[in-house]
């Protein structure tokens, strides 16, 4: 048998090559919490997914895609999940188990690919026609430590904000209000608008509603379920 002696620098070399491929495959665990920090709005089921640079839930100034709509109005994130699924994207559905309350937190781990470079999260802000809270591909560091990331209120720009009840259907006026949001929330309000001037994803104005409980021109609590931004707080240690 033949036995072929490989230089120093040659082995260093080697070495050196296989210690790179083991880093570039190795994934990356993610250690979240999203924080709800407003006094009187929830968050329906919380998608957040790590992806490549290539792929977007959202980007402001652009028109929303059905997905995001379905999203932003009655909260679904299915077509959103199914978009990142084909996309090989590393996802987590759902982190609070349904709504997401004031001042409250969900925490969970995220597993990354090491092709999967950006993260996004979206979810419905309830009570809204077509608002949600998102992160829009931020940069996963490659270093070690714990980053907090502040998030803002988005209109996705499908839907007139007359701040009515609905059905919460994509495609049908009014915004849907679940059973722990009735006692704060009226109803037949004459509408605050029917009509929006911007139908491209953009930062959500806030609500306007009025303090009449019965009647009014909104059916949102002005002393409650009003905001500034922004409306969460991300929490992510990279480990």
């Amino acid at each position: 048998m033949k036995v072929i002696k490989q230089s120093p620098m040659k082995a260093t070399l080697t070495l050196l090559a296989l210690a790179l491929a083991s880093t570039t495959t190795m994934a990356q665990e993610l250690s979240i919490t999203v924080t709800n920090l407003t006094q009187g709005l929830h968050f329906t089921p919380v998608v957040t997914a790590a992806h490549s640079n290539e792929s977007r839930l959202f980007m402001l100034s652009d028109m929303a895609s059905t997905e995001l709509q379905a999203m932003a109005e009655g909260g679904d994130i299915s077509g959103l999940v199914s978009l990142l699924s084909n996309a090989d994207a590393n996802i987590n559905e759902n982190p609070a188990g349904g709504l997401l309350a004031p001042s409250m937190s969900a925490s969970f781990t995220l597993t990354n690919d090491s092709a999967n470079t950006h993260l996004s999260l979206a979810a419905m802000i309830l009570p809204s026609n077509d608002g949600f809270v998102g992160l829009d591909s931020w940069e996963i560091p490659e270093e070690a430590g714990t980053y907090t990331v502040f998030l803002n209120a988005y209109d996705a720009g499908t839907e007139a904000n007359d701040e009515i009840r609905g059905s919460g259907v994509p495609g049908e006026a009014g915004m849907p209000v679940p059973p722990p949001l009735d006692a704060s929330i009226g109803m037949n309000g004459t509408g605050v608008t029917d009509m929006e001037s911007n139908d491209k994803v953009h930062i959500h104005r806030g609500s306007l509603g009025d303090d009449d409980m019965s009647a009014g021109k909104s059916d949102i609590n002005n002393s409650v379920q009003r905001w500034l931004n922004p409306v969460a707080k991300l929490t992510i240690t990279v480990l």
